[in-house]
């Protein structure tokens, strides 16, 4: 066998290299933010744009731009989730904006859940006076539904996400169940 030349040394080394500690920390808190969030993202950016493959892709949008940006988290301003969050409403409000602009929708995409046989008349019923209490209410209202609800977001990551104060948040949040609730029971 022939000796290694001097110049050659030394390149498997380089390009085996493995990420420092911190660049593993930061991956690892990436990923763990979106083995936890990303339901909770997709069913949040689903309900504003009620479209499952828009939502799908607003969704891995939001997650990339999270990825791009990591860099300028700062956890003294508040929790990971909501500065995700905060991100992924972005990237749906860019998405409506996107759609204004092409053309409006006819109809809403049918809803997969209500086809399910197993549901009752009655849970059917409940479903359908929701959906339509919820279409009725102005589109700040139904965002803070849907942060709270299907994002799963506390009031201070929902003040965050939008802004205002914590109890602020609650207050809004409290209207807009409250117009909700009576939404609600016109329609039934």
């Amino acid at each position: 066998m022939k000796p290694r030349s001097a110049r050659s040394g030394g390149v498997t080394e380089t390009a085996t290299a493995t990420m420092t500690a911190p660049e593993q920390s930061e991956w690892a808190r990436l990923e763990a933010l979106y083995r936890s969030s990303r339901d909770d993202v997709f069913g949040y950016v689903a309900s504003l744009l009620r479209d499952p493959a828009a939502a799908e892709d607003v969704t891995e949008l939001a997650f990339e731009r999270a990825y791009r940006r990591r860099r300028t988290f700062d956890r003294r301003r508040g929790e990971e989730r909501a500065w995700l969050f905060g991100i992924a409403r972005n990237a749906a409000l860019d998405e409506l904006r996107r759609r204004r602009r092409l053309a409006a929708l006819t109809v809403d995409p049918e809803d997969v859940a209500m086809q399910s046989p197993e549901d009752g008349a009655e849970v059917a019923l409940r479903r359908t006076a929701v959906r339509a209490a919820l279409a009725e209410l102005p589109a700040r209202d139904r965002e803070i539904v849907a942060l709270k609800f299907h994002a799963g977001l506390s009031n201070a990551e929902l003040a965050k996400v939008l802004g205002v104060s914590e109890s602020n948040a609650g207050t809004l949040l409290h209207r807009a169940i409250e117009k909700l609730r009576k939404a609600c029971n016109e329609t039934a």
